[in-house]
């Protein structure tokens, strides 16, 4: 029988950046995670209609569908998931985003990062 704290865990990232993508793609895999990369909320959606990740890691402002409105999909269609999210922007914390996060209760990775920083937040969650 497989141990399946062993298999291999998978990770969604939601990030329209192309200098954050490849970032999160080359620290990600090197970790040994299977990742899956959008670029808006809207292709989340649909990825996440189709199967089950262990961590997704969402930038709140993407084209099309933003990071709140995936939220608001997650917690109403797969809320399974809701717990396996990690927040990212680099907006600055207030106005409506503030409150957002509390409100979520979610780990929250300001931009820019660095890849120890990514490494650390996508362990600890994980984990958790």
């Amino acid at each position: 029988m497989k141990d399946s704290s062993m298999a291999v865990k998978s990770i969604l990232v939601v990030e329209d950046e192309p200098a954050i993508c490849e970032i999160c793609l080359k620290v990600l895999r090197g970790e040994g995670y299977e990742v899956d990369l959008v670029v808006n909320g809207k292709l989340a959606e649909a990825k996440l209609r189709q199967r089950e990740y262990d961590l997704i890691i969402i930038d709140i402002r993407t084209p099309v569908m933003n990071g709140k409105e995936l939220y608001q999909f997650i917690v109403d269609d797969v809320p399974v998931m809701a717990d396996r999210i990690i927040f990212t922007t680099g907006d600055v914390m207030g106005g409506s985003l503030q409150p957002f996060i509390e409100r979520a209760k979610r780990p929250f990775l300001p931009k820019p990062f660095t890849p120890g920083d990514l490494r650390k937040i996508v362990k600890e969650t994980l984990e958790g």
